[in-house]
């Protein structure tokens, strides 16, 4: 395919969206065997076309803007379906369909002994379509019915297992704080549109220069600037920055090819990759780059510091995932957009690997996700074993691994920047460098190395999720001590080829994707103003030579300081971290408390709320309105009627008698008048 046609761009979302359709809708009619037959195959028609698509951008530099349909016309406002191809929705594309396909695949696993199957492939179907239907936009009114649709999928998803209280307050958790974000995104396509009378990227970025040189009415505060911020807003909600980054741990709740393909490859970076499609306006006002940066920052080192003291194994890949999104984020700031997609892609790969080596293990240990009851894996989950320490070395930038690539390029930037807040986030990279790996391969060797704990679990109870998807899963009673065991096919084959991409892409693709042509014509940056990349570019030779480079920097050193330090802490001398455990109590309380936002959302803000709406209720709905609007008129009407009524007496003196002094009344006043 040389030329981008719109039939075959049509195929992508559609191919998916009818597979979730026959899955949803017929899931009793054709069975579990149909229903995943059916979605993986959308799925797959999916991922070919989009490689197809690819190759055509790659090889031939192909680009496609179109209207596919026109919703409606408000005036000189066209609402449209459109598509914009170019080499970031080219990447974005197969990157969905990819990491789609292989959880739909590895489902068939993992969800076999479910009674929602055929439910489960229709949503994650459906999340497919909406996620493409977002990357593949040409306008904001398509983004955003993107970026709700995979809003609503996440919340059918986060709650799939319903009869899970901790999964309802989850998923209602997920959908309230992404519509705080949601506000803010709308605040700021509701200003693009007054602004510039069009929702189309291309006509909204031809008038950038005349939205910097406007400030918003009735303040001094400058027009862009406003309008990024209330973006970013959105971007925050969506890839959990702080302080909207509340909801992502919690939505571990769900089963876990969900947590692999919402909360590593797809949903969570719609906020990144809408930030670098809108980089024409980003670039023109610092800022708001700024704002990113400070944001970007505390998000990567403060949710690292979080995953150190987490005990359940796929709390901690969340972790992983909010401080590695706290990195992206950090990169759109410096305006190294290409570098922030960059990492997007190759953390799409490890962190979906992560998190289904974490499904995989999970299965093994009968759905018990405690990692102190785990230990010794490796000789009875080789697959999974081995594929794991390939995606914890790719997640931590070990050189030549594509994780090293996209970090380390991040790091660079952020010192190459000149931006006030890059010294704060190039301490807080560098420092999530070895919080990163340090808690990485706590988690390793806690789950694969040293004693087997699973024999006589101590920890049963509260830290123990396996009675919940026991029975979730419509199997009882796990209390018995179990042998691990590898799992099935399905489930290892994603695996591995999650795992090749986690350790080859980042080699083969910095080049054109960093300093080539790939990302020329989708992203912009004011090189005079935001000189980062271009200082990348003149230290960059190759792959190669960065890699053997990387051996002797700094952040090498630290998170190989990291590995080390985790591997006498947990393998070693477990008295250690016993003793720091006991030392920095306080700490580890304001840390298992997650810095008491949640404390203080619950009993702050939705208290602030309730009493809000309880005043609204009281005095504006039962006060004002019922009491005053509507019974207080209907008693106006009564009183003033109660008075006219003594006026109506009936005798026919009492009416000639008013008519005589109306008419004397008349006279007199035409007369007063005529003087």
């Amino acid at each position: 395919m040389s030329e981008l046609t719109l039939n075959n761009l049509l195929v992508v979302p559609l191919a998916p969206l009818v597979g979730s359709i026959a899955a949803g809708l017929f899931g009793k009619a054709i069975g579990r065997r149909g229903s995943h037959v059916l979605t993986i195959l959308g799925v797959l028609i999916a991922f070919i076309f989009s490689a197809m698509t690819l190759q055509a951008v790659v090889q031939d530099g192909a680009h496609f803007n179109q209207t596919v349909y026109e919703w409606m016309t408000l005036g000189s406002l066209k609402m449209e379906v459109g598509f914009m191809v170019d080499g970031l929705t080219a990447m974005m594309m197969c990157v969905v369909t990819f990491v789609s396909l292989m959880v739909h695949i590895y489902t068939i696993g993992y969800m076999a002994e479910d009674d929602g199957y055929q439910r489960f492939f229709s949503y994650i179907s459906l999340f497919t379509f909406s996620m493409l239907m977002l990357v593949m936009s040409n306008n904001l009114l398509q983004l955003f019915f993107g970026w709700e649709a995979v809003g609503l999928v996440s919340y059918l998803l986060i709650g799939f297992w319903f009869k899970k209280p901790t999964a309802t307050f989850a998923n209602m958790k997920a959908f309230l704080v992404n519509r705080v974000g949601d506000f803010g995104f709308i605040l700021g396509i509701g200003l693009i549109v007054a602004y510039t009378g069009s929702l189309s990227y291309t006509e909204i970025f031809a008038k950038g220069s005349d939205l910097a040189a406007l400030t918003l009415p009735k303040t001094d505060w400058s027009l862009i600037t406003v309008i990024c911020i209330c973006l970013f807003i959105g971007a925050m909600g969506k890839s959990a920055q702080f302080p909207l980054h509340v909801w992502l741990p919690d939505s571990m709740e769900g089963p876990t090819p969900i947590s692999a393909l919402i909360h590593a490859a797809t949903m969570v970076t719609a906020g990144i990759f809408m930030v670098s499609r809108m980089s024409p306006l980003f670039e023109l006002s610092d800022a708001a780059l700024n704002f990113i940066v400070v944001i970007g920052s505390i998000t990567a080192l403060f949710m690292g510091f979080l995953g150190i003291i987490q005990n359940d194994i796929k709390r901690v890949v969340a972790y992983s995932t909010l401080s590695q999104l706290g990195y992206m984020t950090v990169a759109l700031g410096v305006s190294a957009y290409n570098v922030a997609v960059f990492h997007l892609m190759t953390h799409a790969f490890f962190k979906a690997l992560l998190f289904l080596g974490a499904g995989s293990v999970i299965m093994g240990m009968h759905h018990d996700q405690d990692i102190r009851n785990m230990g010794g894996l490796r000789k009875y989950m080789p697959i999974t074993w081995i594929t794991s320490l390939l995606g914890s070395l790719a997640l931590i930038g070990t050189p030549f691994f594509s994780g090293f690539y996209s970090k380390d390029s991040i790091i660079e930037a952020v010192h190459a920047s000149h931006l006030p807040a890059a010294g704060f986030a190039y301490f807080a990279v560098i420092a999530g460098v070895f919080v990163t790996a340090f808690y990485s391969f706590r988690m390793y060797f806690l789950v694969f190395h040293g004693k087997e704990h699973f024999h006589h679990k101590p920890f049963p109870g509260e830290h123990d999720h396996h009675d919940d998807h026991a029975d979730a899963h419509g199997h009882g009673d796990h209390h018995h001590a179990h042998t691990p065991h590898e799992s099935p096919w399905v489930v290892t084959v994603p695996l591995v080829l999650l795992a090749i991409p986690s350790v080859v892409i980042g080699w083969f693709t910095i080049q054109p994707m960093l300093f080539g042509e790939f990302l020329k014509s989708a992203i912009f940056v004011d090189l005079e103003r935001h000189p980062a990349m271009e200082e990348l570019a003149h230290e960059f030779h190759d792959a190669t030579a960065m890699a053997l480079h990387g051996l002797s920097t700094l952040p090498f050193w630290l998170a190989l300081g990291g590995v080390v330090t985790a591997y006498v802490f947990y393998m070693v001398a477990p008295q250690i971290p016993a003793f720091f455990a006991r030392v920095l109590r306080p700490l580890i309380v304001i840390g298992e408390n997650k810095y008491y936002l949640d404390w203080f959302n619950e009993n702050v803000l939705a208290a602030g709320a309730r009493l809000l709406g309880r005043g609204l209720w009281k005095i504006g709905d039962e006060t004002l309105i019922d009491g005053l609007a509507v019974n207080g008129s209907a008693k106006l009407v009564g009183l003033i009627s109660s008075l006219v009524r003594l006026f109506q007496t009936g005798y026919l003196y009492h009416y000639a008698l008013v008519m005589i002094l109306g008419v004397f009344a008349l006279m007199t006043w035409f007369v007063f008048m005529q003087h």
